[in-house]
């Protein structure tokens, strides 16, 4: 932001402010946007507002508010259900949603004003081609599910548009006092479906991957790369599916390879970026655990089943949590669904009916590709294929600017494979440079082909049956998830579903691929009734946490299955890069002996904060001489550790730092432009590394006249770490605590990023002591690049759903309901969801009566 700019308004508006006896104009500004909750109120569809025919609400809605703020929607048609969903999530969280619009349409500046920094964010957003995508998506629909897109939006624009900005959120006011004036344009249902390209774009990560091994595979041959980019650990860490809850014959084993590809590819991307980059707040180590067990492993005889999606740490919370409730439930109105949604969509995403609840993970698999490209030098919008010059497709993207600057408008070149995704880079003095037809690449993205997922949505919130939960998941198609389902008949289950594609022979998806032939284009996607699933396993329970997905059987017997159709030697892998399963095999460890299972053991779950790495690298720890007293005491008394991160464990501080600077001294002299996170990938190929004492990684290249060991590294690293945190904490290592470094804040987009404390203390919260850590399963990741030990990603949410009884469910999320930073619920639950704590997830209408802080009556308008 332009600080100094802002430093000086907010100087001279807290002298107005004390001069004038300002306290009853900010206490307008933070209290106008916080809306009524109670009472009635007759709505009436703008005229501004961008309607169906007939749109307004036909019937009466009741919303009741319990305690939490949280909002149980009753309504008598589906119409004015998703119509009053639309309006209750605007009163909350209207400036997320549209934040979360202007993001996914790389149109953040017209918020901000002109801004070097997120320039970038935009060009390349506008570039890859979100909102285009969502444009086609809209086209794709079922009458239903645009029913219920429309349905949404109006009641998103019924309240938007009948409120001054002033009046909808804090932070139209502060960014007005920069300059920036911001036009309340009505919400359509394609700023609904481009936050789903935002979610698909945060969780599906291989075009990074892509280039980082193709980077690596330059500078430090395939050998070396090799032994760090490893292979997942096939038989030595449990996939979701085991191989006995597989349909599968006997097959021969087969690898996964990285197979043909370009080392060398540039790292550089449209807006200036570089492949390891981080766009919009995420995080590498984002991803879930979810789980679910029969009754036979539960003191109720019923399954019960728990969800965390880790995703990155912002505020609000990502989620919104609502109950949606048709009264009577019919055919015509059949929703009666509890559960969470994101604040710009309609429905729920994670949650329960009355028959069913299911939670999500991430899959993560190989669904984007690079193709490097030749243009045709007498004709840049053209580039060959197959011998022949092909004609490209240019958009034309305008970018405008909310402080009055000039827009700019770049050009976009699309083939038929993707958009090229480094043009339109920035240079270091801000230039803008347009086509880039040196190394041209494209991008192949299945989120950018035509999508069906908000159907699926709706398809799950009434399906009633194992068979009706999958069928709505045919049209869940990027980002493909973990689903694990229960049922009130006693049923568990689980389901990949996804367009997943299915690639030629030596194309691994793992380095990008030459671009000028179909020799590695896409054959064909894994049909969704050939993709993993299990229904009600022997062994009473299934997973998920990231890890791979099946046994390398699958692969083989699907290879055999799909040959006729797709070719025997194609590439049919799900993907090649997982969770290297930590957080998995400490689930199943804690699933089979905490059994009889209930709520309370599905909490210390939730909690536990084992980290096996450390588990893994003590013994050669112990086997050291530091040559130093008071280091081989230290060792010492971190070997009578439980290997527990809680927030209190002096211990599990001590590690942290040692971990930190063994990434360091271990990769990053190798890593040139990456760096080492800390996450489950360096930890399997630490362990690994461990084993062999005199492996070239453990020689640190920037010592040049010295060749280092393994235990060279160690000494080296643990001294570092101890001495860091004697620095940080002083020297009582007693007095020591994890959370004393491991903090969480969340932060608001944009203000919360200002760079002014005055205007940070509004919207952020924080820092707060955290348990935890990466590939734990409370995972509280944090980088170990990045010089501290701050929360970067989280349980963005935790559930346990009872189907024994629906009303003895709990969960939680991370911030509080509102998006108002004077609101009482803006952050109320950061501090039972930090310690593990839940509140009711409210479901039978007496209940909900019963814990009502609220009752607001929406009456149709003229």
């Amino acid at each position: 932001m332009k600080v100094l700019r802002i430093v000086l308004l907010v100087l001279v508006l807290v002298v107005a402010l004390v001069l004038l006896g300002g306290f009853l104009v900010f206490n307008d500004w933070t209290r106008g946007p916080i809306p009524q909750t109670d009472g009635e109120i007759t709505v009436a569809m703008p005229s501004a507002a961008l309607a169906a025919a007939n749109a307004g609400l036909k019937d009466t809605v009741e919303v009741i508010r319990d305690k939490w703020g949280i909002p149980h929607i009753y309504a008598t048609s589906t119409y004015d259900l998703f119509f009053a969903q639309g309006y209750v999530q605007a009163q909350d969280r209207w400036w997320q949603m549209e934040f979360s619009r202007h993001i996914g349409s790389g149109s953040i500046q017209e918020l901000t004003g002109k801004q070097d920094s997120v320039m970038s964010q935009d060009v390349f957003i506008r570039t890859v081609g979100w909102r285009r995508a969502a444009e086609g998506d809209l086209e794709n629909y079922d009458e239903e599910s645009l029913a219920v897109l429309q349905a949404f939006a109006d009641g998103v624009n019924a309240y938007i548009l009948s409120r001054s900005a002033d009046d909808l959120a804090l932070e139209y006011t502060l960014l007005g006092l920069t300059g920036v004036r911001i036009a309340i344009e009505p919400w359509t249902p394609i700023d609904s479906l481009v936050w789903a390209k935002v979610m698909a774009w945060n969780l599906s990560g291989n075009r990074g991957a892509e280039q980082q091994r193709s980077a690596l595979y330059e500078t430090l041959g395939q050998e070396m790369a090799d032994q760090y980019l490893l292979p997942w650990p096939f038989g030595k860490k449990p996939t979701i599916i085991p191989p006995e809850a597989l349909p599968i014959t006997d097959a021969t084993l087969t690898a996964p390879s990285s197979g043909a590809g370009i080392i060398g590819v540039s790292t550089r991307l449209a807006g200036g970026l570089t492949a390891n980059d981080v766009l919009l707040r995420t995080d590498p180590a984002i991803g879930s655990n979810n789980w679910v067990v029969s009754g036979q492993l539960t003191e109720s005889g019923a399954p019960l089943l728990a969800d965390d999606p880790h995703l990155g740490i912002q505020m609000p919370s990502i989620w919104y949590e609502i109950g949606l409730h048709c009264q009577p439930v019919s055919e015509e109105c059949p929703f009666d669904v509890r559960g969470f949604a994101l604040s710009a969509t309609p429905g729920i995403i994670i949650g329960h009916n009355a028959r069913i609840a299911w939670g999500v993970t991430n899959v993560g698999p190989d669904t984007q590709d690079l193709y490097l490209l030749k243009i045709n030098p007498d004709n840049e919008l053209q580039y060959e294929w197959n011998g022949e010059w092909r004609d490209m497709v240019v958009h034309e993207e305008t970018i405008n600017f909310g402080d009055g600057e000039p827009p700019i408008t770049i050009r976009v070149r699309e083939t038929h494979l993707g958009p090229i995704i480094n043009d339109n880079q920035i240079d270091d003095d801000g230039t803008l440079q347009g086509f880039n037809n040196d190394d041209p690449m494209a991008f192949r993205w299945t989120a950018l082909e035509p999508s069906t997922i908000l159907k699926a949505a709706v398809g799950l919130n009434r399906a009633q049956t194992w068979e009706e939960f999958r069928e709505a998941l045919r049209y869940w198609d990027v980002p493909s998830q973990n689903f694990v389902y229960a049922d009130v008949d006693g049923n568990i289950g689980y389901q990949t579903p996804g367009k997943i594609p299915i690639r030629a022979a030596g194309h691994s998806g793992l380095l990008p691929v030459d671009g000028t032939t179909d020799a590695y284009e896409w054959k064909g996607y894994i049909p969704f009734d050939d993709l993993p699933r299990a229904l009600n396993p022997e062994s009473g329970f299934l997973h998920s946490a990231n890890q791979a997905v099946v046994p390398l059987e699958y692969y083989d017997q699907l290879r055999d299955k799909l040959a006729d159709e797709f070719g025997e030697d194609s590439n049919y892998f799900l993907g090649q890069q997982w969770d290297y399963g930590y957080r998995g095999q400490r689930i199943v460890e804690l699933l089979q002996t905490l059994a009889p299972h209930n709520q309370e053991t599905f909490a210390t779950i939730h909690g536990d904060n084992k980290m096996i790495n450390a588990e893994e690298l003590m013994p050669f720890l112990a086997e050291l001489d530091f040559g130093d007293e008071t280091l081989n005491s230290a060792r010492d008394w971190l070997a009578e550790w439980d290997y527990q991160m809680h927030m209190d464990s002096p211990q599990a501080a001590l590690y942290a730092s040692f971990w930190a600077r063994l990434m360091d001294n271990l990769f990053n002299d190798q890593l040139g432009d990456y760096s080492a996170s800390g996450g489950s990938l360096d930890m399997w190929a630490a362990y690994q590394l461990a084993q062999e004492p005199d492996n070239a990684w453990w020689d640190d290249t920037r010592t040049a006249d010295t060749t280092e060991t393994r235990d060279d590294i160690l000494i080296r690293s643990f001294r570092e770490g101890y001495e860091a945190v004697v620095k940080r904490l002083g020297s009582d290592r007693a007095a020591w605590k994890w959370g004393s470094l491991h903090t969480a804040t969340f932060v608001n987009d944009p203000l919360g990023s200002s760079g002014i404390g005055l205007i940070e203390n509004i919207f952020n919260r924080g820092p707060v002591a955290t348990s935890g850590g990466g590939s734990i399963v409370n995972a509280t990741s944090w980088n170990a690049a990045s010089g501290d030990f701050t929360v970067g990603s989280l349980p963005s949410m935790r559930m346990i759903v009872d189907l024994s009884d629906f009303s003895r469910s709990l969960t939680i999320h991370t911030t509080g309901q509102s998006g108002h930073p004077y609101s009482p619920h803006y952050a109320d639950m950061i501090d039972e969801w930090r310690n593990i704590q839940y509140h009711p997830m409210l479901w039978a209408r007496e209940d909900v009566e019963a814990n009502a802080a609220s009752r607001l009556t929406l009456k149709p308008g003229g």
